[in-house]
């Protein structure tokens, strides 16, 4: 009964406005892609999947500050700004502050309708191995802000346990971007990705499921007049509520398949179609800590990229906090 009541008094607060989190642990042992230039893209796993990415289902603002850690390298060849690079190994910091705002009038059939933007600063160091120098291992330690994610539109549709969303990220070429440099901290293009999901969050069980796809489409770098693959990707999650002092802890983990489902292309793409992939599943723990009539979320996973292909091949690790008020 004490876990009945407190899940149901999480849910009637609006806790279920900040969950997206879900499903398909299956994914992860399906091949993937997410190559592009540098070897990366705007997209990473982790950044929608769990409860607290959901878009907001009641009227408030939200502030929504991340840590994001990186480490990975990659064997084969990576096209980057500095030219074609073998053995690059990469570590990345970034702290991302950014929020958003529900709007009190519902739209397209009750739909709430949010918007949300979000700025990350980065410390890049970033090391290769350079053909075009004899094979000369170059070393870069670059910090700076990365690209602008503006989110004009989140729509949530909210049915019993059930929500369906909508959203459409627009990543703007703000960041920090030099020609010849081996390591930046903005990709010098824009990429827009309209994204689905659905999530389930039983109040009564503490249950919560979610999926989300999106097909992120990029322009050309102009700076080298290389155009990235469009991507297809999938993220999905699972996660348990239980009470834990005077909030809720949640655990549970996350599953990514990402796929490149078009060629780089431009006459910058030396390496030809360059298709690449990556999927993985990591555990995910959480604590949700009603203040009142506002609410403080924290979450912490670590996501290991268990199969890639011409891309970093490594392991992120997010931390989020969310402040819904």
């Amino acid at each position: 009964m004490r876990v009945r009541t407190r899940l149901a008094l999480w849910n009637a607060r609006g806790g279920s406005r900040l969950a997206w989190v879900l499903v398909m642990f299956a994914l992860c042992l399906l091949p993937t892609a997410h190559a592009g230039e540098g070897g990366v893209s705007h997209v990473l796993p982790g950044a929608n999947a769990t409860l607290v990415d959901l878009p907001p289902t009641t009227p408030g603002w939200f502030f929504k500050p991340m840590l994001i850690n990186y480490d990975g390298d990659a064997s084969a060849k990576v096209p980057t700004a500095a030219g074609v690079v073998l053995n690059a190994k990469v570590q990345t910091n970034t702290l991302v502050l950014g929020g958003g705002y529900g709007f009190e009038q519902t739209v397209l059939g009750g739909a709430r309708y949010s918007v949300a933007a979000f700025l990350p600063y980065t410390w890049l160091d970033i090391s290769a191995d350079t053909p075009a120098l004899g094979g000369k291992r170059i070393d870069n330690a670059v910090r700076g802000v990365g690209d602008l994610t503006i989110v004009p539109v989140m729509l949530a549709w909210k049915l019993g346990d059930w929500q369906y969303d909508f959203l459409m990220p627009i990543y703007a070429p703000t960041g920090s971007y030099e020609l010849g440099r081996l390591g930046n901290t903005g990709l010098n293009y824009w990429t827009l990705d309209p994204i689905v999901g659905a999530s389930y969050n039983n109040a009564k069980s503490g249950f919560n499921a979610a999926v989300h796809m999106g097909y992120a489409i990029n322009t050309e770098n102009g700076a080298t007049g290389y155009k990235s693959g469009n991507m297809l990707h999938v993220d999905a999650s699972v996660q348990q509520i239980v009470p834990l002092g005077s909030g809720l802890f949640n655990f549970g983990a996350e599953a990514w398949y990402f796929e490149q489902l078009t060629c780089d292309s431009g006459a910058g793409a030396t390496l030809g179609c360059f298709k690449g992939r990556t999927a993985g599943i990591g555990p995910v723990l959480g604590y949700i800590q009603p203040l009142g009539e506002q609410k403080l979320i924290f979450e912490f996973k670590w996501l290991p990229e268990l199969e890639t292909k011409n891309r970093f091949d490594g392991d992120y690790l997010w931390l989020k906090v969310v402040y819904k008020f």
